[in-house]
C-alpha cells in the first residue's frame, strides 16, 4: 500500500468499489488523526473562531458518535446510546477529565466494530433507519453503499473544519 509523506493511505487509483469506497474512508479517518498529532490537550480544546465552539478534540468525539451511529445503529440494528451521553450535543462537547487518549480509543473501537459488522455485507445490504430519519431521506431503508459515501462525505466536510482549526492553533496548513 502506498502512503502519503505524512503516512496516510493513498487509495489505489484502480480498484473495485467497495475497496475505493473504505479505502478513501479510511484515508480521511487518517486525516482527522493526523490534525491532531503533536497537540497538547488545552491546543485540542481550543475553539475555531467565534461563536463556533467546534474543537479538533470535539470534531473527534463526533466522528465517533457518527460511526456508532451509521454503522452500529443503523446498519448493525444495535440500540446503543450514545459514548459521551445523550445530552453531549452529537459528541462536541467536552469533558475536562476526558484528553485526547480516551477520546481516540472510543473512535477506534467504533471504527473497529463498523468494519466487523460490514465485513460480509453487500454494497447492497440494507441498514434501517427511525421513521424520523426515514422521513428525512424518504424510506425506512440504505444501502451500506449510501453509509459508505456518507461517511466519507462527513469526514471530508468535518476534515476541512480540522485544517482551519488546526491552522489558527499553530499554522499547520493542508494535508
Amino acid at each position: 500500500m502506498t502512503t502519503t509523506p505524512d503516512g496516510r493511505p493513498v487509495p489505489p487509483p484502480f480498484a473495485d468499489e467497495r475497496t475505493m469506497l473504505e479505502a478513501w474512508l479510511d484515508f480521511h479517518r487518517a486525516t482527522l488523526a493526523l490534525k491532531c498529532a503533536g497537540l497538547t490537550d488545552e491546543e485540542l480544546r481550543r475553539a475555531s473562531v467565534a461563536p463556533s465552539a467546534m474543537t479538533l478534540l470535539g470534531l473527534v468525539q463526533h466522528m465517533a458518535e457518527v460511526e456508532r451511529n451509521w454503522f452500529g445503529r443503523i446498519f448493525g440494528g444495535e440500540e446503543l446510546p450514545p459514548i459521551f451521553g445523550a445530552d453531549n450535543d452529537f459528541g462536541f462537547g467536552l469533558a475536562p477529565d476526558r484528553g485526547l487518549d480516551a477520546v481516540t480509543a472510543a473512535w477506534q473501537r467504533e471504527v473497529a466494530r463498523g468494519r466487523e459488522l460490514i465485513s460480509t455485507a453487500s454494497l447492497d445490504d440494507s441498514g434501517h433507519l427511525s421513521p424520523e430519519e426515514a422521513a428525512q431521506v424518504g424510506g425506512d431503508g440504505l444501502s451500506l453503499r449510501w453509509i459508505l459515501i456518507h461517511l466519507i462525505e462527513e469526514y471530508a466536510r468535518h476534515n476541512g473544519h480540522a485544517d482551519l482549526i488546526r491552522e489558527r492553533i499553530d499554522g499547520v496548513r493542508g494535508a
